[in-house]
């Protein structure tokens, strides 16, 4: 018997989407693995500025770091402050002993944990501490950030806030909360780049409060950009500290003045200025040290000279400038010939990024976002 021939059946079972599925699986999380990191990466590096995250050395007493929240009468809201007690300081605050201050101001768009996360400033304190290269001190970091002018405040009095009052309002809420001694021969006032220009411009407004003045790459002058924008030429002298010196310089000789001011050998402001400016400061009758030191205007520069700032402003400390025999104008360091200064001003990379730049400079067209001309 012949059976007829028919051709095999085919069964189509569905296509099980497991292997697109472990696919797609290996795919998100290698772009989530890699993403995670590039975001601690960054994180990191916003944070810590390429150094490593500071570390007390073993054996070494540590301080404390914190944060410290108040009204701000200036401001008329809540802000806030970092602080660094030294080692001990619980124990000798409750037998009476009493601290000096250096007061640090941040820069935009920085934070005021820089000072402690790419500046190491704490670990350093502990260390000079330790090693009684200086006086236990308290390090205060104002928050001075703002959602006005891209987070520019110039620590002035603006239409950004009073932010020159806000620093004295954080003045009197540290000598409040803590030991402190509540004199002028014991307070100083020093920042980085703005920073540094505020700190300086405060401190000759106020020589009544601050003793010791410290410019970590700071300016001398102020143009009307930013929280200046439309300000009078009288607002801008008035928070020039270049104009300032002189009109000070009776009370600068009555009280007394000290004075670091320091920026890197390839910073975008011209050696002259910070020459010119100490010497203006010296013959108001301040004592002056100025230098030049390896770097730019970055971490780099002023993690590397925080152990200088910290020994000088507590061999300052406690000792009233009155009592002074005569000021001293003080380098160390060497500026770059201004030749060569000048080529690495005007590298076309890098003029585009210069944030103050001196009188009469002027923004090639290339830089469009910076291409009007300074005062």
């Amino acid at each position: 018997m012949s059976v007829a021939w028919r051709p095999p059946q085919v069964v189509h079972r569905p296509r099980r989407p497991l292997r697109r599925a472990l696919v797609l699986a290996f795919a998100v999380a290698w772009l989530a693995t890699g993403g995670t990191g590039t975001y601690l990466y960054a994180q990191r590096y916003w944070l810590y500025r390429g150094f490593p995250p500071p570390v007390t050395p073993a054996g070494v007493p540590r301080g404390a770091i914190g944060q410290v929240a108040f009204w701000s009468r200036a401001l008329h809201e809540r802000r806030h402050y970092k602080v660094y007690l030294p080692p001990g300081y619980a124990t000798a605050a409750a037998h009476g002993r009493r601290f000096p201050v250096l007061y640090l101001l941040h820069a935009p768009p920085g934070r005021p944990d820089g000072y402690f996360l790419a500046g190491a400033i704490g670990e350093r304190a502990d260390e000079l501490i330790h090693r009684r290269r200086i006086r236990p001190m308290l390090l205060v970091i104002p928050y001075g950030k703002t959602r006005l002018f891209h987070d520019d405040t110039e620590w002035a009095n603006t239409q950004a806030g009073r932010y020159m009052d806000f620093v004295l309002d954080v003045v009197r809420d540290v000598d409040h909360r803590f030991r402190t001694w509540r004199r002028r021969q014991d307070r100083g006032l020093a920042g980085l780049s703005e920073g540094g220009y505020g700190a300086l411009n405060i401190t000759l407004h106020h020589l009544h409060v601050f003793s010791v003045a410290q410019s970590w790459s700071g300016y001398f002058d102020q143009t009307p950009t930013e929280p200046f924008t439309g300000a009078s030429d009288a607002q801008l002298l008035a928070n020039s500290p270049s104009a300032e010196v002189p009109l000070k310089a009776r009370a600068i000789r009555r009280l007394g003045l000290r004075a670091w001011l320091y920026q890197g050998r390839t910073d975008f402001t011209a050696p002259w200025r910070i020459r010119h400016f100490a010497a203006e400061l010296h013959s108001a009758g301040a004592d002056v040290h100025y230098g030049f030191f390896p770097g730019g205007h970055d971490w780099g520069l002023w993690r590397a000279q925080v152990p200088r700032m910290l020994v000088a402003a507590s061999r300052w400390f406690g000792r009233s400038p009155r009592l002074a025999r005569r000021s001293e104008l003080a380098r160390v360091g060497h500026a770059l010939p201004h030749s060569v200064w000048h080529r690495l001003l005007f590298n076309p990379r890098r003029r585009c990024a210069i944030r103050h730049p001196p009188p009469g400079f002027k923004f090639p067209s290339y830089c469009a976002h910076r291409a009007k001309p300074s005062s």
